[in-house]
């Protein structure tokens, strides 16, 4: 497809070399990639604070005196963290799926007769679908990016709650009995006491989680979404004139590379974040950190 934006695009025969490398990195099918590097951001940035939340409600059921709960949360994170995570995208995207359409099809479809399961097939109504046929794209588009969310928060959020439970172990038992001494019930000196502190031991291990998760958003492919991973294939791939106004050889390994940098790039400032969050952090905190910040101002 020609490129719409720049006038001297409309025969790509006649270009120069950079103009030629303008009109191509600038056309449709182009676009699609820089959506992709976008929808790659947005699920970072939505996934990070939700999976955070998972993992804060796995923790604190795990340490839990309530054994129900304390199994549960126990379990969560033992379950999520022993299988590989390309087998749990595949097993609980298929699994969620159809157990929403279950729901939909018992309540929008009551007098239906056949069996769902059919041999290998799952069929319900469709007024049960999800989404209907009849959607726009954008309603397909946001129902897998929000599967995509909820799958990768449950995936992370059990190795968040192992880092913060860890963490709320970590915090000094000097401190919880001087609470208690104070008259602090159980509940206040977890919310005034532990929960404060246990950021400080927490935050190596969720910065790790936070590299792990970066790298992990090429699984996108397995959900259906066109990440960039898809789209360098795609755009990296032989072009001849009948499928493209601009024809190219195998440029694959260039595609790659641009992600690989772009990969080491984003983790590169992530890295500088983090560290200036744990030196805040750890500012006048009676651990390894703040005692090399102290020495150092001396």
């Amino acid at each position: 497809m020609r490129c719409p934006i720049f006038s001297f695009c409309t025969d790509p025969d006649t270009l120069g070399q950079l103009q030629w490398f303008l009109c191509y990195f600038t056309t449709a099918k182009h676009a699609g990639l820089y959506v992709a590097v976008g929808t790659v951001l947005l699920l970072l940035a939505v996934t990070a604070p939700v999976a955070l939340g998972f993992g804060f409600a796995g923790a604190v059921a795990a340490r839990s005196s309530f054994l129900p709960l304390t199994l549960f949360g126990r379990g969560y994170i033992a379950i999520v963290r022993g299988v590989p995570d390309i087998a749990f995208f595949l097993f609980f995207i298929i699994a969620l799926d159809q157990f929403l359409e279950w729901i939909r099809h018992s309540i929008k479809c009551p007098d239906w007769t056949d069996p769902i399961r059919q041999g290998n097939d799952f069929v319900v109504c469709q007024a049960a679908k999800l989404p209907l046929g009849t959607a726009p794209q954008w309603v397909h588009e946001t129902y897998g990016f929000a599967l995509a969310v909820f799958t990768f928060s449950i995936v992370f959020g059990a190795f968040a709650a192992n880092v913060l439970f860890g963490a709320m172990q970590a915090v000094p038992h000097a401190q919880t009995e001087t609470a208690a001494a104070y008259g602090m019930n159980p509940r206040q000196t977890f919310w005034r006491i532990v929960v404060p502190q246990m950021w400080v031991y927490a935050l190596p291990g969720l910065g790790n989680l936070w590299m792990v998760l970066i790298k992990a958003t090429p699984l996108l492919f397995l959900l259906g979404i066109e990440d960039i991973v898809y789209w360098a294939r795609e755009l990296g791939g032989i072009k001849t004139a009948r499928f493209t106004d601009y024809p190219h050889g195998d440029w694959r390994m260039w595609y790659f590379l641009a992600l690989l940098v772009f990969y080491l790039a984003f983790t590169k400032v992530s890295e500088v974040f983090l560290d200036r969050v744990m030196k805040r952090l750890t500012h006048g905190q009676a651990t390894a950190g703040g005692e090399a910040q102290r020495k150092g101002m001396a």
